[in-house]
């Protein structure tokens, strides 16, 4: 008799077990469980949360409650609002990808051992990262929303470079979309958006 009550306990045991793991996997499916997740990865460190969306190579974020703007390091977007500068071929489509692409998620900044700490504007100069590990900085190259910036240098730059080949050889983004001028320092510039 107690074998069988002992066998008869377990056997809810396990039951109980087994529909607890079917609830929470179906929760997470759900995404019934990403307000737990995001309020942990909001106190991860290293995690910023973006304020402002400057343009499509430069953020503003919450940096432990100074905001700091931050300039995509290796990268060049087309203008959207430069001072004197006309909105350029592919800035405003470059500037909806990072917002769209980033949305409401923090990002993890990193440095470069080869760039400067800051550019001559003060800002900050960083690799993106969102929580995915996708490589912002590099996903404007190659999707041909930003150009190579070989002006500075950085240890990316022959990713980056590569990068470019390949988005002008399948005319992505700008390249199938504007008229990019070379310019004498082996950079690029977008034309004027007409």
């Amino acid at each position: 008799m107690r074998s069988y009550r002992y066998k008869k306990r377990h056997g809810w045991i396990g039951l109980v077990i087994v529909l607890l793991s079917a609830i929470f996997t179906l929760a997470q499916q759900q995404g019934w469980l990403s307000g737990a997740g995001s309020l942990a990865e909001q106190n991860q460190p290293g995690l910023y949360r973006v304020s402002r969306f400057v343009d499509g190579d430069t953020i503003a974020v919450d940096m432990n409650g100074k905001q700091e703007k931050i300039r995509f390091i290796g990268v060049d977007t087309p203008e959207t609002h430069k001072p004197n500068t006309p909105v350029q071929c592919y800035g405003p489509a470059a500037a909806a990808f990072t917002k769209n692409t980033i949305g409401s998620q923090r990002v993890r900044l990193g440095s470069d051992s080869l760039s400067t700490d800051r550019d001559r504007y003060g800002r900050l100069l960083r690799y993106v990262y969102l929580q995915d590990g996708t490589f912002l900085n590099e996903r404007l190259v190659s999707e041909g929303y930003a150009f190579y910036y070989p002006y500075f240098p950085f240890t990316k730059s022959d990713q980056f470079s590569a990068d470019q080949q390949a988005a002008m050889a399948a005319h992505r983004g700008l390249w199938g979309n504007c008229q990019p001028t070379p310019t004498d320092k082996g950079g690029w510039i977008s034309n004027n958006q007409g």
